[in-house]
């Protein structure tokens, strides 16, 4: 079956694009609103995309009405904001967290998740995190129609749980995928979990 996506509506390019491009990791985006408190969305469109400097992208559309999501207005006006990647065990509270709150109110308090201190971000972590990237604004690119925003953050300090370190030079570290056992997401209401890991030496 062949989609021509010039003749579909975009609710219809979405639905396609989510349930062929899968898994895709999960980036559960901490931030703070203006009265203080902390935003906390998940986020599918999301991928890392330099190394020099270390920079991710997060794709963020707008309100039904218009107005812009809590995340994005956070990340523009406060520029800091901290990417968790959601383990298997944070599944029901990430997809809690994607429910519509008014604009100030804590999903982080919502949920009743503990925060603690992110050393060298500006901003605190999820304590139960096993992956935690701390990120500055370094730009937004609005695209398409919807528009979409195109939020670039730029990879200041990680967080990784100590027991998925298993070993580590100068050059390079091994971190345990089973250990992080991230949520990928699927179409829909659909999540996945890890599964089987096969290791394959990379062509010389």
């Amino acid at each position: 079956m062949i989609f021509d996506l010039s003749t579909q509506e975009p609710a219809r390019v979405y639905s396609i694009m989510a349930q062929t491009i899968m898994p895709r990791p999960i980036a559960w985006v901490l931030s703070e609103n203006e009265n203080g408190s902390f935003n906390l969305a998940p986020f599918s469109y999301f991928a890392p995309i330099c190394s020099d400097p270390p920079l991710i992208m997060i794709s963020v559309s707008k309100k039904p009405d218009g107005t812009l999501k809590d995340t994005r207005a956070n990340i523009k006006a406060r520029h800091d904001f901290v990417i968790h990647i959601a383990s298997w065990e944070q599944l029901e509270p990430m997809n809690s967290s994607a429910a519509t709150l008014e604009a100030g109110v804590s999903e982080v308090a919502q949920l009743g998740l503990e925060l603690t201190d992110f050393k060298g971000s500006k901003l605190p972590r999820l304590k139960q995190s096993n992956v935690a990237m701390a990120c500055s604004l370094y730009e937004i690119r609005e695209i398409g129609n919807g528009p979409y925003a195109m939020i670039l953050g730029e990879i200041k300090h990680v967080y990784v749980v100590d027991e998925a370190v298993t070993e580590q030079s100068a050059e390079s570290l091994r971190i345990s995928p089973m250990t992080l056992n991230p949520v990928g997401r699927l179409g829909g209401p659909q999540y996945t979990s890890l599964g089987e890991v096969v290791t394959l030496a990379r062509p010389e």
